[in-house]
């Protein structure tokens, strides 16, 4: 798959989200030791990710990560997502192996709802096996730049789900790169391969960040109908946590 310029800028968005959010790290404590007990993050973190601290960090219910899930995965906001690439791809001719008009753009919606699915189904599973909180929590802090950095750099923090502190979310960072992966092994024509996976998963981490920051700011933009008609079909539920954190 040819991203020319635009794959190459991605992949250097890509390595510098990783150089600003790495440093803040912190070192996650062992299991055993008391939620109450934990001390905060340190200074450089909280200045840099001003989420709650570990002591006030609220596990959410197991029924409602399944609901978000099933709504990620299945709800109007990734069929539709999938229904505008798939057009994108369409116009494009992309695969150009696959076929024209109505029949390639059900080849091709049928592609990108499925390397959704896969993506969204790899995240949550990580998160589950390494205890991380799949929600976002907003940030406390104000002015439109410290936000955005909070929603930019929390594509690779996360909360432990035990400890509540910031750990590498790897579920996050890995899941956008397990469908393309499929979809080249399984679907796609044989000359497209693990290069053409990173390349298409550049753009999910992309589309992932994207969503942070709609989910940092939308919700205050957002009034009356509007919210409620959000609300309705599900759209601000893509692993939003809670109120304003």
């Amino acid at each position: 798959m040819r991203h020319g310029f635009y794959g190459r800028a991605l992949e250097i968005a890509v390595i510098g989200v990783f150089a600003v959010a790495l440093p803040m790290k912190s070192q996650v404590p062992p299991r055993s030791q008391p939620l109450a007990a934990l001390p905060d993050a340190p200074t450089s973190a909280k200045a840099l990710v001003p989420v709650q601290s570990a002591s006030d960090y609220t596990l959410a219910a197991e029924s409602a990560v399944l609901h978000n899930y099933f709504s990620e995965a299945f709800g109007p906001y990734p069929l539709t997502v999938s229904a505008v690439v798939a057009g994108y791809h369409q116009a494009r001719h992309n695969p150009p192996d696959w076929r024209e008009g109505l029949a390639g753009y059900g080849e091709r919606y049928a592609s990108d709802l499925a390397t959704s699915v896969i993506n969204v189904s790899t995240r949550y599973a990580l998160a589950e096996a390494t205890d991380e909180d799949v929600y976002y929590y907003r940030c406390t802090c104000s002015g439109v730049w410290p936000r955005l950095r909070h929603a930019v750099t929390s594509v690779v923090i996360a909360r432990n789900r035990i400890t509540g502190r910031q750990v590498f979310a790897l579920s996050a960072v890995a899941a956008p790169y397990s469908g393309p992966l499929v979809a080249t092994a399984v679907w796609f024509p044989r000359r497209y391969g693990p290069k053409d996976a990173f390349r298409m998963g550049n753009y999910g981490l992309l589309d992932y960040t994207l969503g942070n920051i709609g989910l940092e700011f939308m919700p205050s933009l957002m009034h009356g109908r509007s919210k409620s008609l959000m609300k309705r079909l599900h759209l601000e539920n893509r692993h939003l946590g809670g109120p304003t954190q």
